[in-house]
């Protein structure tokens, strides 16, 4: 059972929309587990301080080092990953959800204010990933998303495994374009290769399609598929 492990200041906030749908369902069968942690716990002094200001100057404040490394020390599981959910980390991309697919437990810390002393990311092994080039009032929502693409990986989450298969990413391409009924919306059609039942010129019409998107929207990832 792959564990998801989070350490916020915000714990009401969680499940959220992990406990609906699917991912409800998996919740409840066992399939998946959440703990949250909430780290204003370990603040020791009256009024559960868990932050303070940068050494050197400047504006906003940060996690405690002291906080929240008492916090992961005494919830984390021996040789866990944990991801720290930052603007500066490395990219977040399928490649690195399949990854994280494969642990059985991995431990998620939501920063606030402007980030976390340093001292505890260097001397906790910490993994910075960021899911995008913006910045967000805190990591809760950047947990949601890093979780939600994690559980879609996991066996028996979805319940038909080949719905994951063609979606984009998987294969390097983003995803062709989908239709259902009605055949007929607005005076708009099916292309009519969908209607015709021969499966090897479909395939080939959805790889053309998924390419030519790419191409047009993500060169970045056309170029990387190329050289594949």
């Amino acid at each position: 059972m792959w564990l998801a492990k989070v350490f916020t200041l915000y714990p009401e906030v969680f499940p959220g929309p992990l406990s609906k749908g699917l991912y409800g369902k998996a919740l409840s069968k066992e399939l998946w587990d959440l703990k949250i942690v909430n780290i204003r716990d370990t603040a020791e002094d009256k009024h559960k301080t868990v932050d303070d200001t940068p050494y050197g100057g400047g504006s906003g404040m940060l996690l405690k080092a002291d906080v929240l490394a008492k916090s992961l020390d005494q919830n984390k599981n021996q040789g866990e990953r944990i991801i720290y959910l930052s603007p500066k980390g490395k990219k977040f991309d399928q490649y690195y959800a399949q990854d994280l697919a494969n642990e059985k437990s991995v431990s998620f810390i939501c920063g606030h204010f402007e980030g976390v002393d340093e001292r505890v990311l260097s001397t906790r092994n910490i993994e910075e990933v960021s899911i995008g080039d913006y910045v967000l009032s805190g990591g809760e929502t950047a947990a949601f998303v890093v979780i939600d693409s994690i559980l879609r990986l996991l066996p028996g989450v979805l319940g038909n495994e080949n719905s994951k298969v063609d979606e984009s990413f998987q294969n390097g391409l983003l995803e062709y374009p989908q239709y259902t009924k009605p055949q007929i919306w607005e005076k708009k059609g099916v292309p009519e290769v969908l209607l015709s039942g021969d499966h090897d010129k479909i395939k080939h019409w959805r790889l053309s399609q998924s390419e030519a998107i790419t191409r047009d929207r993500r060169p970045d990832l056309w170029q990387k598929y190329k050289k594949d």
